[in-house]
């Protein structure tokens, strides 16, 4: 990191110079926290976020008696999150997070969590239903003339921090080059009960500014850093994850045989994760072209695809990559910025767009049942993961709504099939498709009692599925009803495991 100095500080990206004089320290900047403020903060899946600002609160709490509610658009990086918990800062959190020192706090009682759809915060705050910004911090590239800001690698809910916040502190990165103005696409919806047609059709329309709004009255404090985004943990596919990817492309490739796609697809959405990336790198050998993407996160098989040729388009709220990846793009990004575009979240993820656009949305389970209910945030019912993020919002108004697992993990000794999830997050209603390295489910047109032997002979790995079995059979006989459950029973394989460490 480059030691700024007011001489060598490139107020080149200040381009209203009324605000040179809030040029400062992000040690200076910290201080302007209070206890029980509420505060946003950048951010989306390590991306865009805060480098300095936030680090330099959680040293400044070491020493104070101060709690604070933290808004992001997602995830922090450069362990962050787990700096502020370590300090006793946060009293609340929310609507994502990946740390494992906050989750720890979280589910030990220490931090109150609370997991939220992520196309619903911006829409909370706008309508007053969460308490207000105290103040926001925001990792940008520049400020126009206009006190207007662009963003870096995200948006996420950093347009609506900026329009509520009484005070903001941005942060100028200069590690991102100014020339990433232009790839934003800057829109905030009407307040209820005024709001009109979001009039995007297609994931390439553009029909926003390139910069977001700021009042400049209400800028505190402007500290420049150099601080790459945290890297994204990209592992290779391994032999589970590439049966997966290979599965889905088999599904489409029939649905295109059916006449219910065409090898250009509907746009697609895939989670984060090392299954997604394999899912969306499997594309690289199939005989699909044109993809287009209007997802909540870029990753580095988003860039392979559009490399290749594969993909044409891609939208979303962040660019979420490796360090490879990330001197790939941001080394040449004329060459990305006519097929790229980043939104805010409560665009990307907007329920009506996605049902309008027929996305197709892969997102990754931690567990799904006999009859299709999937559990993608707890373990064992109880202790969170990461949050819900935003796989309901895709799940729920998706053209198809694609669930992802494998069959079995830790030496098979947790089957990722069971006959009660432990928590549901996306209920059978809102699932289309699973997929495990053993199989596929269409679980489309199914009742429950149709689903769940085409989900145990499909999707279960082979140690679990006569057990599997036993328990739907034994229900049907035993309880009857629309959706058969010995309820003395749904729950006996978590409990197995936790006494045992097997659900054997």
């Amino acid at each position: 990191m480059t030691s700024y100095t007011k001489q060598t500080m490139p107020y080149g990206r200040i381009k209203a110079e009324t605000l040179f004089d809030k040029v400062t320290t992000a040690e200076q900047a910290a201080q302007l926290f209070e206890d029980g403020m509420v505060v946003g903060a950048s951010g989306f899946t390590k991306a865009g976020d805060s480098k300095v600002v936030l680090d330099a609160l959680a040293k400044w709490a070491e020493h104070e008696d101060m709690k604070i509610t933290l808004m992001t658009g997602a995830s922090l990086g450069h362990g962050t999150d787990g700096k502020l918990t370590r300090a006793g800062v946060l009293a609340k959190r929310m609507p994502f997070q990946v740390d494992r020192m906050l989750r720890q706090a979280i589910n030990g009682g220490e931090v109150l969590f609370i997991d939220q759809h992520l196309s619903e915060s911006a829409e909370l705050l706008h309508n007053q239903c969460l308490p207000p910004v105290d103040i926001a911090v925001i990792e940008i590239a520049l400020i126009e003339q206009d006190g207007s800001i662009v963003p870096t690698t995200s948006v996420g809910n950093s347009v609506t921090f900026a329009a509520l916040a009484k005070k903001v502190i941005l942060e100028i990165n200069t590690k991102v080059p100014e020339s990433i103005f232009g790839l934003h696409d800057i829109f905030q919806p009407e307040n209820y009960p005024h709001r009109n047609v979001i009039p995007i059709v297609a994931p390439e329309n553009r029909i926003g500014r390139r910069s977001i709004p700021l009042d400049i009255n209400k800028i505190e404090a402007i500290v420049f850093t150099d601080i790459q985004d945290s890297p994204a943990d990209i592992s290779p596919p391994d032999e589970k994850t590439i049966a997966i990817a290979q599965h889905l492309l088999h599904f489409f490739e029939a649905e295109v045989k059916k006449g219910h796609l065409t090898d250009r697809l509907l746009p697609i959405q895939a989670g984060i994760g090392k299954v997604a990336n394999a899912v969306l790198s499997g594309f690289q050998d199939s005989n699909f072209y044109d993809l287009r993407m209007f997802s909540e996160v870029l990753q580095d098989s988003t860039f392979d695809l559009l490399d290749s040729g594969k993909m044409s388009f891609a939208s979303a709220s962040s660019i979420t990559v490796s360090a490879a990846c990330y001197e790939r793009v941001f080394n040449n990004l004329q060459k990305y910025k006519d097929r790229v575009v980043l939104r805010p979240q409560n665009i990307s993820n907007t329920p009506g767009l996605i049902r309008r656009l027929g996305v197709i949305a892969i997102n990754t389970a931690i567990e799904f049942d006999i009859y299709g209910n999937v559990n993608s945030t707890h373990i064992g019912g109880t202790n969170i993961m990461n949050g819900i993020g935003g796989s309901g919002d895709f799940a729920r108004n998706a053209y198809l709504s694609i669930f992802v697992t494998k069959s079995a993990s830790k030496n098979d000794t947790i089957s990722h099939v069971l006959p009660m999830v432990s928590h549901v997050d996306h209920t059978e209603h809102d699932v289309d498709i699973l997929v495990t390295d053993v199989g596929l489910a269409d679980l489309r047109g199914l009742a429950p009692r149709e689903r769940a032997p085409v989900i145990i002979n499909n999707c279960v790995h082979p140690d679990y599925r006569k057990a599997l079995q036993s328990y739907f059979d034994r229900a049907c006989a035993q309880r009857g009803g629309h959706t058969p459950h010995i309820l003395e029973e749904a729950f006996s394989w978590h409990i197995r495991h936790r006494e045992t460490g097997s659900m054997k």
